[in-house]
């Protein structure tokens, strides 16, 4: 499954939340979400319009190795 291309940093964290994240802080345009499942994991998202390829690919490449699943399987349950 190919990365969206016009997704926001505000729709990343409405799809993150499905998997357990929650926000616990925000600096400026960055919002830092944790996830205890599972096991302790942060991630911090800019709130950008849209989000860069190359950021959401980190990001979803930082989240599906703390998932512990494969990224194209993260894009599944995300975007699916």
């Amino acid at each position: 499954m190919r990365l969206p291309r016009d997704l926001t940093g505000a729709e990343l964290i409405r799809h993150l939340s499905k998997l357990g994240y929650r926000q616990t802080r925000q600096t400026g345009s960055h919002i830092r979400l944790t996830c205890d499942v599972p096991h302790q994991h942060h991630v911090t998202i800019p709130l950008h319009d849209p989000l860069r390829i190359g950021t959401l690919s980190a990001i979803l490449g930082d989240v599906a190795g703390a998932q512990g699943v494969e990224r194209d399987v993260l894009l599944e349950r995300l975007f699916g």
